[in-house]
């Protein structure tokens, strides 16, 4: 990182460590959530399809936070929006310490799917304007490592609090913990400067014709194929990640701080491949990159789960894993924003990352579902490869991006 970085300007590195910061504590956030699992299931007696509903639930109003976000930034400003967003999945995140019934639980988890997803929309339009064309893989690669760190962060305190406080308070005490991002606000309204944009759409035009733009017949395909894109990226990540550390648990029969040694190699993996995808994107291009990390994650992912390997073997192969699944989501920033026109780029990239999040809802509930007649590794497992392989289809139909200069103003299709 520290040649590029090196060539940035204050703006440019300020910009990167609030996207940074932002994008690491929304892991946190978020990651804590798989890790309580097994001890939501034992306090509200819920069965492993009910707790793959609260994930589906996160996702799924995700998507509709990453869409509206991403407009609220088009039409009222990038670093504006950016505080809204950071303070609602924090407080919601909060106040999920506090839910007394399933029902409290899945209606807080909503809400912080919307603050989730409107965050990273914002964020990641907000980093790509302010960074150069030739440095954009790289910075938004690197910012988006800063999920291995909040992930990181989560299995660190999920292992502290689970060894030394019962299960029942511990899971409280975990997204207590959560209130921590809405300290980023402060650094955000002292060192971040709005980028020169194009304004959406009138001032007095409905906020719907910004919402709309992306379907405009100009931009439609790529948000027809940024969907598909979306899907596969967040269907194969939530499949993997949401029940790992319960098969570890559960399947491989690993104590809690041996699954969390486990999933410490993944995390550091995963911190590596965001860092590997961005620099890779800039050299070869955003199509090539992906097609590379997509065919590596469907390989890795079919022999970690159903090769007959030993836990040794699991935690070598552990890095493999991390290091090809970072590599997808590394490049959708960069890719997305410069698939859309000033105007309506915001929505474009909170629509397409977001969008994958209505479907790939589903997934961590078919994990559990499956996971009840064929076993969870061959549930997650299967589940897993059929989303990356829809990424690799969405690639062959997205154009090459790299390099791509951004307009100054452009006038919004709505």
């Amino acid at each position: 990182m520290s040649n590029w970085y090196s060539e940035c300007s204050p703006l440019e590195k300020r910009t990167f460590w609030a996207s940074f910061g932002g994008w690491a504590l929304d892991a946190l956030d978020v990651q804590m959530f798989g890790l309580a699992i097994p001890a939501l299931i034992a306090a509200f007696g819920i069965s492993k399809a009910d707790a793959g509903l609260l994930g589906s639930v996160t996702l799924f109003f995700g998507a509709f936070g990453g869409w509206l976000g991403g407009a609220l930034g088009d039409r009222y400003g990038r670093v504006k929006a950016l505080q809204i967003t950071v303070l609602t999945f924090a407080l919601a995140t909060f106040a999920c310490a506090f839910a007394m019934s399933y029902t409290q639980l899945l209606l807080l988890k909503a809400i912080q799917g919307l603050g989730f997803g409107a965050e990273w929309a914002v964020g990641a339009v907000l980093m790509a304007e302010i960074i150069r064309p030739e440095h954009r893989g790289k910075a938004l690669g690197s910012v988006q490592s800063a999920w291995a760190i909040g992930w990181g962060a989560a299995v660190l305190l999920s292992a502290l609090v689970f060894t030394y406080a019962p299960a029942d308070v511990a899971w409280r005490i975990l997204f207590a913990i959560g209130l921590l991002p809405a300290l980023l606000i402060l650094y955000i309204r002292r060192g971040l400067k709005e980028p020169v944009r194009a304004v959406a759409a009138d001032a007095k035009a409905p906020f719907f014709a910004t919402l709309s733009g992306i379907f405009h017949r100009d931009v439609l395909r790529s948000t027809l194929v940024g969907g598909l894109f979306g899907i596969g990226a967040h269907g194969g990540y939530a499949a993997l990640t949401t029940f790992l550390p319960t098969y570890l648990r559960e399947v491989r029969h690993l104590s809690v701080l041996g699954s969390s040694f486990y999933l410490a190699v993944i995390i550091v993996a995963f911190f590596c491949g965001c860092v590997a995808s961005g620099i890779i994107s800039d050299r070869i291009g955003r199509r090539a990159n992906v097609a590379f990390f997509a065919s590596a994650c469907i390989a890795t992912v079919l022999v970690y789960i159903f090769a007959p390997l030993t836990n040794g073997e699991m935690l070598v192969l552990g890095f493999p894993l991390g290091f090809f699944s970072a590599g997808i989501p590394a490049s959708m920033a960069a890719l997305f924003s410069e698939l859309y026109p000033a105007g309506v780029r915001g929505t474009g990239v909170g629509f397409c990352y977001n969008f994958g999040r209505v479907v790939s809802a589903a997934f961590p509930f078919l994990v559990g579902f499956l996971s009840d007649r064929i076993g969870l590794g061959p549930a997650i497992g299967i589940d897993a490869a059929f989303a990356y392989a829809l990424v690799l289809i969405a690639v062959v139909l997205l154009p090459e991006t790299r390099g791509k200069v951004f307009e100054q103003a452009a006038t919004a299709r709505v």
